[in-house]
């Protein structure tokens, strides 16, 4: 019995017909394939779309030039053209087999073989096609079923398919902790096994790889049953145990909080190892710097006063990572930080001189202002006045 691909949004984007036509979708020449086909069987949104063809890359640029459709040779190399249509880019990749890998990079060989393409790619719910015009499914290695079954298992020897590209290990938890409910025994094993092959991985694939698990729908009990299989010991040993990950996880479903991937980074590392692992995983000065404010405790500090102090995402993060009230994460929703409503030179109009007093007495009132939760302005001028009153008097008795 033949199975099809559902009605979906995304089929109905405006150029797909088109470009399905110029690449002869109806003489078997072009399908759907990876994760349009399996996001939209498993009733899942549709972000991008790919296809497979027959045609070699050079032809594909002439068909698509031929049909008024943009092309761009983003990777023509291994086979793929990105077709700009009017509905979006949409990446089209001729059919290929690994002529030889070394655990990071394939040499490829271009091919007209369905199934041959099929057997390169990593797991069964990621090797199906679908026919654009009539939305037939074309399954060659059973992963219709593994799909019913939420199973993330190998196309083939999981050794093999590791050997030829290490990053599969970390795929083969992230495709679990998304799409799986329980892991396919021989990936598994395969996985543990070969472990430290992540080690022959750049930093910045295990970080991409990571940060994507890290927001999946089971994060958590993925994250334990790797360090349970010392998955992550030979890049990240840092990371011992998920207790915390699962604390953040459950603060951030009770304050409607969507997850955040460096957020929950942050719950796995001991404080002192947050700087050296950003470092390590390549992030941004930017994100190296939020997670180093995201490790500090929160303190006794309320949360819009963190708000105000390091900004909303900053105070979010401080607050979700420790052990605080949920109403100081949500009196942060909606709600924008003010300006203090005064500046140095309206204290120097009230009689305090020029110089550093200025600075101390701003922040004084600033310390108020935020302790007394934000007052208006006419209240900021009456502390104003009574701290440059203050001040003077110190200043006349010394």
């Amino acid at each position: 019995m033949s199975v099809t691909l559902p009605d979906a949004e995304w089929r109905r984007r405006a150029g797909l017909d088109r470009l399905g036509a110029a690449l002869g979708a109806g003489d078997s020449m072009a399908r759907f394939v990876g994760g349009a086909v399996r996001d939209t069987l498993l009733g899942l949104p549709v972000a991008d779309v790919d296809i497979a063809t027959r045609h070699a890359p050079e032809t594909v640029i002439d068909l698509l030039q031929a049909a008024r459709i943009k092309a761009v040779p983003t990777g023509i190399a291994h086979g793929t053209v990105t077709a700009v249509t009017e509905g979006g880019p949409v990446e089209v990749t001729t059919l290929r087999r690994d002529l030889s890998t070394d655990g990071r990079h394939a040499v490829v060989a271009f091919t007209d073989d369905w199934r041959e393409d099929a057997a390169r790619r990593d797991f069964t719910m990621n090797a199906l096609y679908a026919d654009p015009a009539t939305g037939e499914i074309f399954d060659y290695f059973d992963g219709l079923a593994d799909l019913a079954e939420r199973r993330v298992r190998f196309i083939g020897d999981p050794l093999q398919r590791i050997a030829e590209d290490h990053l599969r290990i970390l795929r083969f938890f992230r495709f679990l902790a998304r799409f799986g409910d329980a892991p396919d025994p021989a990936g598994l094993d395969a996985c543990t096994a070969r472990a430290n092959d992540l080690m022959a991985l750049s930093r910045e694939r295990i970080r991409d790889e990571l940060l994507k698990l890290l927001i999946a729908r089971d994060a958590v009990a993925v994250v334990r049953l790797m360090l349970d299989r010392a998955i992550l010991k030979p890049v990240l040993p840092e990371i011992a145990s998920a207790e915390r990950l699962a604390a953040l996880a459950a603060r951030e479903a009770a304050t409607d909080t969507a997850p955040d991937p460096f957020r929950r980074l942050v719950a796995l590392l001991p404080a002192d190892a947050v700087d050296e692992v950003g470092a390590r995983l390549k992030l941004s000065n930017a994100e190296r710097k939020r997670i180093a404010v995201a490790a500090q405790p929160a303190g006794a500090a309320s949360g819009r006063e963190l708000g105000y102090r390091l900004g909303i995402a900053g105070a979010i993060d401080r607050l979700l990572l420790s052990d605080r009230p949920e109403g100081d994460v949500t009196a942060l929703a909606g709600w924008t930080p003010p300006a203090l409503p005064i500046t140095g030179g309206a204290l120097v109009e009230r009689g305090l001189r020029k110089g550093p007093d200025v600075a101390r007495v701003l922040r004084e009132i600033e310390d108020r202002w935020i302790a007394e939760g934000f007052p208006d302005a006419i209240r900021v001028g009456a502390i104003a006045d009574e701290a440059v009153a203050q001040a003077l008097r110190s200043t006349s008795s010394a």
